[in-house]
């Protein structure tokens, strides 16, 4: 049986994963990253949870479909061609797959996020 999962906190009490980008990906800093994985389903294709991001820039390359809500601060996406995104509390977006650019952190960012990534058949 099937239950509703409530996603009501911004940092839920699930056990958090603290990581930083390889430095290949860094473009300024070395921010500490922190996620919270509240939902994988069976296929391992579809995820929802929260992340957190310190001050920073990288680079980034999506091979999947991402929502996401940002709860606080303020980040700046920029797509390829330069063209920037200013993100703050209360927006919600959509990153395709396929998206190429760089995400940068101006005051720590925490963002609830809803995932898709098509597992490719082997």
């Amino acid at each position: 049986m099937s239950s509703l999962i409530r996603l009501l906190d911004k940092k839920p009490a699930v056990a958090a994963e603290t990581y930083q980008l390889p430095e290949e990906k860094r473009l300024v800093g070395n921010p500490l990253q922190t996620l919270w994985l509240e939902y994988t389903d069976a296929s391992n294709q579809f995820f929802s949870g929260v992340w957190r991001s310190e001050p920073g820039k990288w680079r980034i390359h999506y091979t999947e479909e991402e929502y996401c809500c940002i709860h606080e601060g303020i980040s700046i996406v920029t797509d390829a061609e330069g063209q920037a995104v200013r993100l703050k509390a209360g927006d919600e977006f959509v990153i395709p797959r396929g998206f190429t650019g760089t995400w940068e952190v101006v005051e720590t960012t925490t963002k609830r996020f809803v995932i898709f990534e098509k597992v490719s058949a082997s």
